[in-house]
């Protein structure tokens, strides 16, 4: 682990007020978007489009804007965002001309074309345990430091449990793939608590530059690919307290194993030479579940055109030059 980095570039929340961090906003002339990508979570995104919007639009001026990315959901998610103060658009409503695509990672990627912040802050939706100080944590690095352009957060995360224990295991696909494959790859990242989480912040003119992997592999590939391109000490994080949210079965966490085996393949230069695989899982009785797993990447939205004529158009500003 690169100890040195560690020192330097790991934070706690409480560095920074709301108010010494509009103070910075102001001074750097920087604006922020809050993207909160969701699919079917209509029982928690409302409360925190509303706890966001009260604290951080209304109390204090922190951000300049809270849109919600409504990924193919099919209940009530939209509503309950628009009701609750964001703007909220559906991916698939996104510069169709684009094409569209099923996944978290389009969803982030399409949110680019929908906003105009300098920083791009990203929290996900079916949060249970949290506040939001993960938002003004995910801040600080980048408006006190010119040369920090990704920020992670890392929690005590509860688990499932009866005893609701809290711990710094980062989930079963971070422990068994994410930390292995940081580990033999870019041990420089070793030092990165939890490279999967949601919530993370990163400066608009960097992520335009990257390429952005449809589902769940979106963590992980702007995390390495800004080590790639930027070097470590362009990435910090901000250690939240605690965090519990939703999770997936064990099926289910097969297929974002395999998006992200297929991520590090492409970052380690072996192209997967297909869209999707099958992924073949087996229950009771050696009954037989497949799945699709799809490994499109989108390319970097700097190199995205115009949208043919009409009413509605990009919002984001081009950047110009570097980060």
């Amino acid at each position: 682990m690169n100890e040195g980095w560690f020192e330097r570039r790991t934070h706690h929340w409480t560095e920074w007020t709301p108010q010494r961090l509009v103070e910075l906003k102001r001074e750097t002339g920087t604006t922020v978007s809050l993207v909160v990508p969701a699919r079917n979570e209509e029982a928690t995104v409302g409360r925190i489009v509303s706890r966001v919007r009260e604290e951080l639009l209304e109390r204090v001026p922190l951000i300049d804007e809270l849109v919600v990315m409504d990924s193919d959901s099919t209940d009530a998610t939209a509503r309950e965002a628009a009701d609750a103060g964001a703007r909220v658009h559906r991916t698939v409503d996104v510069r169709p001309d684009l094409g569209h695509h099923h996944g978290k990672g389009e969803a982030l990627w399409k949110a680019q074309f929908v906003t105009g912040g300098d920083i791009l802050l990203f929290l996900d939706a079916d949060l249970v345990e949290w506040d939001t100080h993960f938002v003004s944590g995910l801040l600080g690095p980048l408006l006190q430091e010119s040369g920090v352009e990704l920020v992670k957060a890392f929690y005590d995360r509860v688990l499932d449990r009866e005893d609701a224990r809290p711990t710094h295991e980062g989930g079963r696909v971070t422990e068994l793939v994410a930390r292995p494959t940081l580990a033999l790859r870019w041990p420089a990242l070793s030092g990165v608590v939890q490279p999967l989480s949601g919530e993370w912040a990163i400066r608009r003119c960097l992520l335009r530059e990257l390429p952005v992997p449809t589902g769940y592999g979106v963590e992980l590939a702007t995390l390495v690919d800004t080590h790639l391109r930027r070097g470590v000490d362009a990435i910090a994080q901000v250690g939240m307290g605690r965090r519990a949210h939703h999770h997936q079965s064990l099926h289910g966490l097969g297929a974002m194993a395999t998006e992200l085996l297929a991520v590090a393949d492409r970052r380690a230069g072996a192209e997967p030479g297909t869209d999707a695989v099958e992924l073949h899982q087996y229950g009771t009785g050696g009954k037989t579940m497949t799945t699709e797993v799809g490994l499109v990447e989108r390319g970097p939205a700097s190199r995205v055109g115009p949208p043919p004529a009409g009413p509605e158009g990009p919002r984001a500003r081009e950047a110009a030059g570097q980060c």
